[in-house]
């Protein structure tokens, strides 16, 4: 099966066209706000190290728990109507946070990327058991990297522009930025076809039932090795990686590539661009029959060897370049398993896999960023020698795949 090309495909398909400027607009507001929580726990603790770590924990464990029931709901209910109420919830809970002036302490900070990420918890996987819904499987692979590359432009544009405006107006404006950026992705949202699951599936609403149904949606990856094996890579790369992007606010507080929101700002354009720039050039990879087996390994130990090129440069332009190039390594382990999660899973089963997959990815993400945050705080480490941790972590990982993992996918894609 061949993949069409970007714009060939954009053109060509409406409904995936309007949901990808919806991401776009709404994933570039995220950054406005999230990097408005990490300016106010640290100036609510004089520049805690694990304060700031706080905001990612915060959102990774709140992240977590309901990823099982969410992705639940996507295979229960309208995907198209769970994406757009995740998007009025959350402008409703950034807009009462505003009202409230809830910006003074530690814990409304906090409570704020808990309640933010309710929101995120149930599009995630509505969106991605939306995709298929919408899109061809010979489509699925362009979207994906489509996806990815807008979500990371998103996060290169947002953390850069959203630095800058935090600097200059405040994070009171940065908010607002991102509370019109929900509203304007939940209208962009109701003109979507609704897009799965088949209304003859829904089931009655019965707790106890619905509980079954994620149990059985995990009995159904146990059961399958060409899906559970898809579902290690991203948590694979956070075991490092979560770390990582916490530490990555620590270089941009400490490297002096402007004040520290704009500091925080380029790290992370950097880490956005590089998260879309791999997919997108290494697309045609990811369908070479010979390559797709190792593909993720590859990418997972390339990511941390990257890193250890952070590690060792002086901070500057070589450090952004290793920046750019990881998470473009990372990026591109991201679109295979995803795409490839949503080719092997029958559709009425797409939600509870999509949402098993943010449980791992989030888990995994949280613990990396308790113990880096930790070793910061208590000065057990430099932030070099973290960095030197984490990126031996995810080569590792990506050796443990490629020894583990490949030769199972070698058989599965060759039978």
């Amino acid at each position: 099966m061949t993949s069409p090309g970007y714009i060939t495909f954009l053109r060509q398909n409406k409904s995936f066209r309007r949901l990808f400027i919806s991401d776009m607009v709404m994933f570039t507001g995220d950054w406005f706000s999230v990097i408005a929580m990490f300016l106010l726990a640290a100036e609510a603790t004089d520049d805690s190290p694990l304060a700031i770590a706080g905001v990612l924990v915060a959102r990774s464990f709140t992240f977590a728990p309901l990823e099982p029931i969410t992705g639940m709901l996507a295979d229960r209910y309208s995907r198209k109507a769970l994406m757009l109420a995740s998007n009025l919830l959350s402008f409703c809970i950034l807009a009462a946070f505003l009202a409230l002036d809830l910006m003074g302490s530690l814990v409304s900070v906090y409570l704020l990327a808990i309640s933010l990420v309710v929101g995120r918890a149930v599009y995630d996987p509505a969106q991605t058991a939306y995709l298929p819904n919408v899109c061809t499987k010979e489509e699925l692979l362009t979207a994906n990297a489509l996806v990815s590359g807008g979500w990371s432009a998103s996060m290169g544009f947002g953390a850069g522009i959203g630095g800058l405006v935090i600097s200059k107006y405040g994070i009171e404006v940065g908010l607002m930025i991102d509370s019109v950026t929900f509203l304007f992705a939940a209208l962009m949202i109701s003109t979507l076809p609704q897009g799965g699951p088949d209304r003859s599936e829904r089931k009655s609403s019965n707790p106890v039932e619905m509980f079954k149904e994620i149990i059985a949606g995990w009995g159904y990856i146990l059961e399958r090795p060409h899906i559970r094996r898809l579902l290690l890579a991203k948590g694979g790369w956070a075991t490092g990686g979560g770390a990582q992007v916490f530490l990555l606010i620590l270089i941009g507080m400490e490297a002096g590539f402007g004040e520290v929101a704009a500091g925080i700002g380029v790290v992370y354009l950097c880490r956005g661009f590089g998260s879309g720039f791999g997919p997108i050039v290494a697309r045609p990879l990811m369908a070479v029959p010979r390559i797709m087996p190792y593909l993720i390994g590859f990418a997972l130990a390339g990511a941390g060897l990257l890193y250890v090129g952070v590690s060792t440069f002086e901070w500057g332009i070589l450090t952004l370049l290793c920046i750019f190039s990881s998470h473009a390594c990372s990026g591109i382990s991201w679109v295979f398993s995803t795409t490839h999660l949503q080719k092997r899973s029958d559709d009425e089963w797409m939600g509870r896999v999509a949402g098993t997959d943010n449980l791992i990815i989030t888990l995994s993400l949280g613990v990396s960023t308790i113990f880096a945050g930790l070793g910061m705080e208590y000065e057990v480490v430099t932030l070099r020698e973290m960095l030197l941790i984490t990126a031996g972590i995810q080569i590792s990982v990506g050796v443990l795949w490629l020894l583990l993992a490949s030769p199972g996918e070698r058989a599965f894609l060759t039978d």
